[in-house]
């Protein structure tokens, strides 16, 4: 299920740059992460429960979680980044505050500083259980550098 915030030309070619970009994301696929909101410096993505995320007691494992805030806050700040331009992180710290199982994972990364050399973004990523309990579950800080697109 992909939403978008508001369907204007300029909002659906954001969602549409940022949908493509994850496209290409190789590790992404096979963990069935899909995009859920795009706004000018906001993105959320979702990360269903499998096998292939978890941690040996079952929960999500916390490389996940921190792959998923890190895609997240990368897809936000694409969303800033001059067109022709692609962002790659150049550190991220995480706090992590529980681990679930079941249910998906949820990341919404966005925007603190838009800038020409560095892009400072956060991400928030939540557990949402089957019947639709939201909990928190880390909190992320992100610097990111615009580079060219090269693809």
């Amino acid at each position: 299920m992909t939403t978008i915030t508001d369907s204007t030309p300029a909002n659906e070619a954001l969602r549409q740059r940022v949908q493509a970009s994850l496209e290409r994301q190789g590790m992404m696929r096979p963990l069935g992460v899909r995009l859920l909101n795009v706004a000018p410096g906001t993105v959320t993505l979702a990360m269903p429960y499998s096998d292939m995320v978890t941690q040996q007691q079952g929960g999500f494992h916390g490389g996940a979680m921190g792959a998923l805030a890190d895609i997240a806050g990368g897809y936000a700040a694409l969303t800033v980044a001059p067109e022709g331009m692609e962002v790659t992180t150049v550190e991220y710290k995480i706090n992590f505050m529980a681990a679930f199982r079941g249910g998906e994972l949820q990341a919404t990364g966005k925007v603190v500083r838009g800038g020409k050399r560095i892009i400072v973004t956060m991400a928030e990523v939540v557990h949402v259980a089957a019947d639709g309990k939201r909990s928190d579950c880390a909190l992320m800080q992100q610097t990111l550098v615009p580079v060219p697109k090269t693809y």
